[in-house]
């Protein structure tokens, strides 16, 4: 069976981008959380991590004595060995478009990953409020993800169409941060937001998230650790 390592769900966005994949689409693999500390080489996840990864990051996908070490390249595996599974859409235009903005993803948006790190189980809506205010690039950032969002099919639709697709869980992230931050965006925007949130993956993906209990001040900007929490 194959063997996802994959970083806390509170703070680790690119791990739960292959994982809503593997779980939505219902294909086998072994979940191995690797927790994140402060990634140093004589800690515990970089010395574990470096012996699995040739980056010694998350997330990382293991297929017998196949390593696949990036997000978008373990979708494209996953897509290659199921291809009965519609992980990409069908119609040649819409999967080159979904790979289009998957890959803009990858590449782009650096202010809002930066200044708006995913933390699921945090209320920063004060924070984002003055994010918002001081950074002009956020703002470009959040509109061009609206933008995309809003060429999708119709209102209620995912990106690419009536289903969720790889497209969809390399926005969920996304979905994730706007909500923590609180940071304005369109009804249409809100109606794809709602349309992420009810995915079953992502609600599995969200409660675990909840339930780790674990402060990381390597992945707190704006945030102390309350006096009982799980700290590292």
């Amino acid at each position: 069976m194959m063997k996802l390592y994959i970083g806390n769900k509170n703070y680790s966005s690119w791990s739960m981008r292959p994982w809503l994949v593997l779980q939505h689409f219902g294909i086998p693999f072994d979940e191995k959380l690797i927790p994140f500390d402060e990634f140093k080489a004589d800690q515990p996840f970089k010395m574990k991590m470096t012996q699995i990864s040739p980056t010694g990051k998350v997330p990382t996908l293991v297929d017998e004595d196949f390593v696949i070490w990036d997000s978008l390249a373990i979708c494209e595996y996953l897509a290659e060995q199921n291809p009965a599974k519609p992980l990409w859409p069908l119609g040649i235009q819409q999967r080159t478009e979904a790979r289009a903005i998957c890959a803009e993803m990858h590449s782009s948006f650096q202010t809002l990953r930066t200044l708006c790190g995913m933390n699921i189980e945090a209320d920063l809506q004060e924070v984002g409020q003055s994010l918002w205010n001081e950074h002009p690039q956020l703002q470009a950032d959040v509109k061009r993800i609206q933008q995309i969002w809003a060429d999708r099919p119709h209102a209620n639709s995912f990106l690419s169409g009536d289903h969720f697709t790889i497209a969809d869980a390399f926005y969920a992230p996304v979905v994730m941060r706007f909500v923590t931050y609180g940071l304005p965006v369109s009804d249409n925007a809100k109606q794809y937001m709602n349309t992420i949130l009810a995915v079953p993956a992502v609600k599995k993906w969200i409660d675990a998230a909840k339930k780790e209990h674990l402060f990381l001040a390597s992945q707190e900007r704006y945030r102390t650790a309350p006096a009982d929490a799980s700290t590292l």
